[in-house]
């Protein structure tokens, strides 16, 4: 009997996988997306099924505290990269599969390029931004999603932007406000629920590659540990978050997840700094119409509503300070600016009104 044969044995005898299944495992791509409490048993039993190539993406380093749950390490892996540590137990878990560890972090930047190389994303990750961000390059690129989340003693589990069905922002189109919702770092989880729910996770990807069973799509499965009961509810598809993910593709690269998260604040700055600052770039972002003027600023005049139009005015590099007349528009102005890549944008608390009183005051 050969490795090949022996090693996969006992899935291959089902008659719903046999060898045509196995080699439909061997040719697939599959992409990990975190490895640590939910990514570990992903990972684990994807390469034990024989998974032909898996990516693992993760640029954090194992510190003592994940090894209560995260079972590829010990503790002789404390301090090195999770991405690459996990690469190394895996090859010998299974040497006969390909195995690519990537250390460093998911950006809108580089999400496309991996996800394209790839036939299932797989997200271990948690925290809202991270999510938000697979969700939507999942969508761009066309790639099925299986999603997984824990809290305390609580799992969940879908399959999104699986076969046109629904999709995260269906499920949740907006982020919980931002400190709402605690991490496992503050409110703590139980060790061996990321081991089932990640498992889960690993069972939907098989049940996708080998065309078996009923997927998690338009389902979301909640798991209680301490009751041991089991939950599903209803995913309806929403056409016009999809929409809004798809129309908004060529700025995909500068969108800001964290910003979008309430994870980064907007910074405020108060009338009389402003005038302190040197080599600022200055914008007004009221309607011409609207009054007073700024003199002294030398502002560029650029009303909300054309600010995306007429980005290729300013420079993305240079400090920035944004005003409008009481500071609501300049908000929104901030938020704009840095998803489409500025450093360093400011607005000015009280817009124009204060903005004025203190030139004036400077004039006297």
């Amino acid at each position: 009997m050969s490795s090949f044969t022996s090693r996969y044995h006992r899935q291959t005898i089902l008659p719903e996988i046999g060898a045509s299944g196995q080699e439909k495992l061997t040719a697939s791509k599959v992409l990990v997306i975190g490895a640590g409490g939910l990514g570990c048993p992903i990972l684990q039993y994807l390469v034990a099924a024989g998974v032909g190539t898996v990516g693992i993406v993760d640029f954090d380093s194992v510190e003592v505290s994940n090894l209560h749950r995260q079972v590829l390490y010990g503790e002789h892996s404390i301090g090195k990269n999770k991405a690459l540590t996990a690469k190394n137990y895996l090859t010998n878990l299974n040497p006969e599969i390909i195995i690519h560890a990537y250390p460093e972090k998911l950006t809108p930047k580089n999400a496309i390029s991996l996800f394209s190389q790839y036939d299932i994303i797989v997200d271990g990750t948690d925290n809202f931004a991270t999510r938000y961000l697979v969700n939507d390059a999942c969508v761009i690129t066309n790639t099925p999603l299986v999603y997984g989340a824990i809290f305390k003693y609580e799992g969940q589990v879908s399959v999104f932007n699986y076969q046109k069905g629904p999709t995260y922002r269906c499920l949740f189109p907006q982020p919980p406000k931002a400190g709402s919702v605690p991490s496992c770092s503050e409110i703590g989880v139980l060790g061996v629920l990321p081991g089932i729910i990640g498992s889960m996770q690993a069972n939907e990807v098989l049940k996708i590659i080998l065309g078996i069973g009923d997927v998690l799509s338009g389902k979301l499965m909640m798991y209680d540990s301490l009751s041991a009961k089991f939950s599903t509810f209803s995913i309806p598809r929403v056409d016009a978050e999809i929409s809004k993910v798809l129309a908004a593709k060529a700025d995909f690269e500068a969108k800001d997840y964290d910003l979008f998260c309430g994870i980064k604040k907007s910074i405020e700055i108060v009338a009389k700094d402003v005038f302190q600052l040197e080599d600022i770039q200055c914008i007004d972002v009221r309607e011409a119409h609207e009054q007073p003027k700024i003199k002294s600023l030398h502002p560029i005049c650029i009303p909300l509503g054309t600010l995306k139009e007429q980005l290729n005015m300013l420079d993305t590099e240079r400090e920035t300070i944004v005003f409008c007349q009481s500071g609501f528009r300049s908000k929104k102005a901030v938020a704009l600016l840095l998803e489409q890549g500025f450093k360093n944008v400011s607005h000015v608390k009280g817009g124009a009104v204060a903005l004025y009183e203190h030139e004036a005051v400077k004039e006297l």
